[in-house]
């Protein structure tokens, strides 16, 4: 179970604020306790001049290798800036070692795509032939990849990222069904961030089950995506990366966020994300 960031700002801004120097950064967040430590990989990706992807990654923890983090993080400069921390799930059974890799860690990106993903999909062998002509692209083992080129595929199919999102969602479904509705579901979180271009942001927040709380806060659920706005920038998190209060908003299951920058404002919206019926998973109540 991984832990996300996204910055979408009006202006050519640096990342380091929620990457390095806040009291709840992403670099920080690697390391809140040994039990819930994201020490198999890192990553972060912008859009350079042109809008061609670009991604420096890690294998290991990044507060272990912070001053690799660090230098990418001094690189990314907005409008648009991903982040990503690795706990690599294993529904392939493999070695850790075989986990671990570049080609394993996120953001993952297709030149002028990004995308992060925090969850497990847990039939990624079963998914592959969905992907049709991208599963050749397919570089890891790790089940978060099969579902980047996943959503590529219907992203490019249909034009639209939500409505790729959705037929990915229902692909999953479809596969466990077929499977005859196993006890584990058809995925633990499918909490996305997704980018086409500089000038836009698209954030999913969609999970099953209860798996306990926030690294740093007790009283927010683990997969619940929060989010903070300004008329100039939009950030988005697994979680606040400070501490104070007001300023975040919770992004909950089946929620999507959706952010366009424009010369001088970024423009944000957030709705409901219109699944089918047979798609409406919600976390159990407290």
């Amino acid at each position: 179970m991984c832990r996300l960031f996204a910055l979408l700002s009006s202006d050519e801004e640096s990342a380091e604020p929620w990457l390095v120097r806040s009291d709840r950064s992403l670099l920080l967040q690697s390391n809140v306790s040994p039990e819930d430590a994201q020490r198999d990989g890192w990553g972060v990706g912008w859009f350079e001049d042109g809008g061609r992807a670009r991604v420096v990654k890690g294998t290991g923890c990044a507060l272990e290798e912070r001053e690799r983090f660090e230098e990418a993080a001094r690189d990314a400069r907005g409008p648009l800036v991903f982040g990503h921390l690795r706990r690599a799930s294993n529904p392939r059974n493999l070695s850790h070692e075989r986990l671990i890799s570049l080609e394993n860690s996120q953001p993952f990106e297709n030149h002028t795509v990004l995308f992060g993903h925090n969850g497990s999909i847990p039939f990624p062998a079963e998914t592959s032939p969905l992907l049709g002509v991208y599963e050749s692209k397919v570089r890891g083992v790790n089940d978060s990849e099969v579902l980047f080129w996943l959503l590529v595929r219907h992203t490019e199919e249909t034009g639209d990222p939500l409505v790729g999102y959705i037929h990915a969602a229902e692909d999953l479904v479809r596969i466990w069904q077929a499977l005859k509705r196993p006890a584990v579901p058809p995925f633990s979180g499918l909490n996305v961030v997704f980018s086409r271009r500089p000038d836009e942001l698209w954030a999913f927040c969609l999970w099953t089950g209860d798996h306990g709380s926030g690294l740093f806060d007790e009283g927010r659920r683990f997969y619940e995506m929060t989010y903070s706005t300004t008329p100039h920038r939009v950030v988005v998190g697994s979680e606040p990366f400070d501490g104070e209060r007001g300023v975040w908003k919770s992004l909950t299951s089946g929620t999507y966020l959706r952010a366009h920058r424009n010369e001088h404002r970024v423009d944000v919206t957030v709705s409901k994300i219109p699944l089918p019926n047979a798609l409406e998973i919600r976390p159990p109540a407290v």
